[in-house]
């Protein structure tokens, strides 16, 4: 490369690099005078245009006044000739076309005037320029139907009129004195403006030239300035993408002027050595002083370039970067060729190889590790190439062969190394591990020694291949055991069948003993349902004889109908009724069960309002809980009323509070709590009795079923109560749910769903 064009590039990037703020304040300045040259350029066409239109408009005025003017003076011109004939002639005067065309004066006719000569009837006698068919006519005929209103004698302007052919005029009209007559010279509003058009045509075709021309010197004016642009911003891009490439490929420009000892450097060199770009030369001091000093001196490598000890220069060295470690470099140049009585100047590229350089050092340490890895494995490894000639193998390799260290050299051929190997006692594929296309195969070979290895071979990229071989002789040990264990499989395996074939035969049995159970429990079933129906249709049988024994034994221990003569007879009376009472209880749990059991129990629902219904079950248990000294409390919310059935409810109610006053102790408490929480309506009854234990929880609800202990034992029941008041709770679609700690208490809760109550008033 020219040193000129060296120079040239390198002025050129320093350029854009460093100035080039100013370079844009130029071309900024450069679009406003554009603008502002459109702008100045469209005023003037602008006013221009304005003012045209104003002379126009003035000239049209100037024109119809001047050309009234004159077709007046013309006018009383020709009248003034008229009557100075009538004077002359006298008697001989005749209103003819002679006397009108020698009035009229020669000029007069100009730009399309017309004279007309009027006998006093108001008819046409001559007209100049002639026109035959006006002859005879009425001048209306001629001038229209508004002549006699637009018409002004001797007026001192051309009066405006219409044509009888409908075009626009402008007239004047003189009398003639004493001449039976008068005169009428009009001009057509076209023939007026005709002279006026053509100025126009003139000054329209000046502006359009003038505007075509200003035009185009506009546009080429912003053309010539759009290719500048161009240029500059061709110039801008070539630049740039110039730096990107010196950025991106990591390398930079030098121009090493060496007369002066000085080095323009890219700006990619300042950012490949951390640096900020100062000025646009560096000495070759500041550059040396950068240099490692274990690379060889740069001065003595071009010193020798300039003796033409060498060709060329490239060379690798370091240089410090401004954070101070070194970065690698690799310097192409060459003199560039001039005149012969030029400086010299080194001329080239350098580029960053620190990158390279980590790989190299990587590569070598991978390397490294590689072949250390290799011979710590425990299977005998070994690479060919493309040639089967040998790249690296281990020890193991060396050892399972007995291979002599003379052919384990790298590049041995395959032929030497497999002639001085021992040949295996057997040698046999493995089945399915041989692929032709690819050349990967395995086998097993037998040792001299006894032992078995298995070979893996493997084709590489590059056409060479790679063997692995592992000692597997505790593998066929193995594999001999597990032959043996697979005979004894096999004979476990027989017997197991033999059990399986006992074992399908005892499945049959107990598939016939559940097809007898199952019809057992459906027998058992019908006979359930058979009982309850039973005794929900004796319910009427068993429950008169009850009543009428309790009757009668009230009224014997009350004595209404006379002393029965011993306290004793009194006693009995009150244990027959009280007996009476208690099984009358017993029995009617037992048929409210049989009906719930055998679905004989329809509810029907009612409006209810809770707090009455608990009001009437404390006054049915009060008594009760009055003789044991339990103290019953409450705490009810406000509870809306809701559909329930009133009496079930009752019944639930009343058999909990019965069990909660039953087993509670003399001197206790019973508390009642209701809540609502617009889903569900909750009540809870919680008495700090005996308690159940966790484990007999479960029990309770289950028909006939009691929790013993050593006080439940002294107070009767049939068990059913808490079995019914769960299978009420239950038809209603809630929950009944009890909780309990011995020697503290129970708290049974009755969540029933809330079913608005009907408004009867609506209804």
């Amino acid at each position: 490369m020219a040193k000129a064009h060296i120079k040239e590039l390198f002025f050129r990037d320093s350029a854009l690099h460093l100035p080039w703020l100013g370079n844009r304040k130029l071309e900024i300045s450069e679009r406003a005078m554009r603008v502002l040259i459109t702008i100045l350029t469209g005023l003037f066409l602008l006013v221009l245009a304005a003012a045209l239109l104003s002379q126009l408009w003035l000239s049209r005025a100037q024109n119809l006044n001047e050309e009234s003017r004159l077709t007046l003076v013309q006018a009383e011109r020709t009248a003034q000739n008229i009557k100075l004939n009538y004077y002359e002639n006298g008697l001989n005067f005749i209103l003819d076309q002679k006397l009108l065309d020698r009035a009229v004066p020669a000029d007069a006719t100009a730009h399309s005037r017309f004279f007309v000569l009027l006998d006093g009837k108001g008819s046409v006698v001559a007209s100049v320029p002639p026109h035959i068919e006006w002859q005879n006519r009425s001048i209306a005929s001629l001038m229209g139907s508004n002549f006699v209103t637009d018409a002004v004698v001797n007026g001192n302007e051309m009066a405006p009129t219409t044509l009888a052919t409908g075009e626009d005029a402008f007239m004047a009209s003189r009398d003639l004195g004493k001449v039976p007559g008068s005169l009428v010279a009009f001009q057509k509003k076209d023939d007026v403006l005709a002279i006026w058009r053509s100025g126009v045509t003139k000054l329209t075709s000046l502006f359009t030239v003038t505007f075509l021309v200003l035009v185009l010197l506009a546009g080429a004016f912003h053309w010539q300035a759009g290719k500048a642009f161009d240029a500059d911003e061709m110039l801008s891009h070539a630049t740039g993408r110039l730096d990107m490439a010196l950025d991106g490929g990591e390398c930079g420009l030098w121009d090493w002027h060496l007369q002066a000892n000085k080095i323009f450097w890219s700006m990619s060199m300042y950012s490949i050595l951390g640096l900020k770009p100062k000025g646009d030369f560096l000495s070759f001091r500041e550059v040396a002083a950068r240099l490692h000093p274990e690379d060889q001196r740069i001065d003595e490598l071009i010193d020798q370039l300039l003796k033409g000890e060498r060709e060329e220069f490239d060379q690798e060295f370091r240089m410090r970067h401004h954070n101070g470690h070194y970065v690698w470099l690799r310097a192409r140049a060459a003199l560039a060729s001039g005149r012969e009585n030029a400086e010299p100047h080194l001329v080239g590229i350098v580029f960053d190889i620190s990158r390279q350089k980590n790989l190299d050092k990587l590569n070598s340490e991978a390397e490294l590790r590689l072949k250390d890895a290799v011979e710590n494995i425990s299977e005998a490894f070994v690479l060919w190439d493309t040639e089967s000639k040998l790249v690296l193998c281990n020890s193991k390799y060396q050892q399972f062969h007995s291979l002599p260290a003379s052919v384990c050299q790298p590049g041995t051929p395959y032929s030497l190394v497999a002639g001085a190997s021992k040949e295996p006692m057997v040698q046999q594929f493995v089945a399915g591990e041989r692929d032709l296309n690819s050349g990967a195969r395995s086998m097993e070979v037998q040792l001299a020694d006894g032992r078995w290895l298995q070979i893996n071979e493997r084709r590489t990229k590059d056409g060479g291949f790679v063997s692995v071989g592992t000692d597997i002789t505790a593998l066929k040990r193995q594999e001999e055991h597990l032959l043996e264990s697979e005979r004894n499989l096999m004979t476990t395996v027989r017997d197991l069948k033999r059990q399986r074939q006992l074992a399908e035969e005892q499945s049959q049995v107990l598939a016939e003993l559940a097809d007898n159970y199952a019809k057992e429990k459906t027998r058992a079933e019908s006979a359930n349902r058979s009982k309850s129906e039973f005794l929900a249709n004796m319910s009427h049988e068993l429950r008169t004889p009850l009543n009428a024994i309790i009757g009668f034994s009230e009224i014997m221990a009350q004595q209404m109908f006379g002393p029965m003569g011993s306290a004793k007879y009194s006693e009995y009376a009150s244990d027959i009724r009280k007996s009476g009472q208690f099984l009358l209880d017993v029995i009617n749990d037992i048929l409210d069960m049989s009906k719930i059991e055998a679905g004989k129990v329809d509810l029907e629902l009612s409006n209810v309002e809770l707090s009455i219904v608990l009001d009437e079950v404390l006054r049915l248990v009060g008594p009760r809980a009055a003789e044991s000294k339990i103290l019953i409390s409450r705490d009810f919310a406000d509870v809306p009323e809701f559909k329930a059935d009133r009496r079930a409810l009752k019944q639930v109610f009343i058999n909990i509070m019965s069990n909660a006053i039953k087993f509670t102790s003399e001197g206790g408490a019973i508390e009642i709590k209701t809540r609502f929480d617009g889903d569900i309506v909750r009540i809870q009854m919680i008495d700090n009795g005996i308690g159940i234990p966790m484990r007999d929880i479960e029990k309770l609800g289950r028909p006939f079923e009691q929790v013993e202990n050593q006080f439940t034992k002294s107070r009767g029941g049939s068990g059913l109560g808490l079995a019914i008041s769960k299978s009420l709770v239950d038809l209603h679609g809630g929950k009944l749910l009890i909780t309990s700690k011995v020697g503290k208490g129970t708290t049974v809760t009755v969540d029933l769903p809330f079913r608005p109550a009907v408004d009867v008033k609506a209804a």
